[in-house]
């Protein structure tokens, strides 16, 4: 398989017309043409069907196009890794962060990061835990900073602690639960979970470490910015670090002093076992190290 024909069909379907696919790669369209039908003679399956808006791929030709991405990010990949490694830094680096990283440890990293290194381009996403694993293990992200769990596959992953925080109750100053003192009288309010369902998400588990069944889900959200909202806008309860109540987003939101310990939580760095860590990566943990050491001493 020629990797200009892979890169002519995942043209031709990411622009949806074989001319703009052509203008795209700087080839007439005929041309273009005649290397998707190579492949479409090699593999014996049609790969693109034609519509009256332009072109679409077959059942056959996605799961092509979906294997020749990852062909590309993994030679655009190995041409990063080795330029780097002769000393130029340039590249992308794509890391994904649960919300308690994001707001304690990436602003500071990609300040003096992006300042060591300003031709390394980051692309920084949130991302709820389970969603992280599998970007990380198909390699759409390179690095995971987020909650190390237990039973983490060593052979699959490799974690390094950066800290380790509480997550505490908090209300909005002025709740009716803010006086609370224990957390029994919290069960029956309703609470913001962080996930995918309530299983998942960190009220249950505090619920469940003190042997008490899992709170009302009052909303479920995976963004930092909609917990604060949330939070900020009537009686409902949520789980944030402990450092988060000194940062200037968090002004809105009080601890609630509940006799009973948050729940403990290890954030660190997760990257692929069998993965090549590049140059960018490991400067990437090191300014990620610092900024932890930064945070741990406040």
């Amino acid at each position: 398989m020629k990797l200009n024909a892979l890169q002519a069909l995942v043209a031709a379907i990411e622009e949806g017309s074989l001319r703009g696919a052509a203008r795209r790669m700087g080839v007439s369209q005929p041309a273009l043409t005649k290397l998707v039908r190579e492949l479409e003679i090699e593999l014996a399956a049609p790969l693109l069907a034609r519509h009256s808006q332009g072109v679409r791929p077959t059942p056959q030709g996605q799961v092509l196009f979906e294997h020749a991405i990852k062909v590309a990010r993994e030679l655009a990949n190995a041409t990063d890794q080795i330029q780097q490694l002769g000393g130029h830094m340039r590249g992308e680096l794509n890391v994904a962060a649960v919300p308690v990283a994001m707001m304690l440890l990436i602003p500071e990293t990609l300040r003096t990061f992006s300042r060591a290194f300003p031709d390394i381009l980051l692309r920084v996403s949130e991302e709820l835990f389970v969603e992280q694993l599998q970007k990380l293990r198909s390699g759409q992200v390179d690095l995971v900073v987020g909650g190390i769990p237990e039973g983490l596959p060593s052979g699959e992953f490799i974690a390094e602690a950066l800290m380790s925080t509480s997550m505490v109750v908090v209300a909005r100053r002025g709740s009716r639960h803010a006086r609370a003192k224990r957390l029994s009288e919290l069960s029956q309010a309703a609470w913001v979970y962080t996930g995918t369902s309530a299983q998942s998400g960190y009220a249950a588990r505090l619920f469940e470490s003190h042997g008490m069944v899992a709170p009302p889900v009052g909303a479920m959200v995976n963004s930092t910015l909609a917990l604060l909202a949330l939070l900020g806008s009537g009686d409902l309860l949520g789980l944030m670090p402990e450092q988060f109540i000194a940062h200037p987003l968090g002004q809105d939101i009080t601890r609630v002093p509940l006799e009973e310990p948050g729940l403990p939580l290890t954030i660190g760095t997760i990257i692929r076992s069998g993965s090549v860590v590049s140059p960018a990566i490991r400067q990437f943990i090191a300014h990620l190290q610092r900024a932890a050491h930064q945070l741990n001493k406040v």
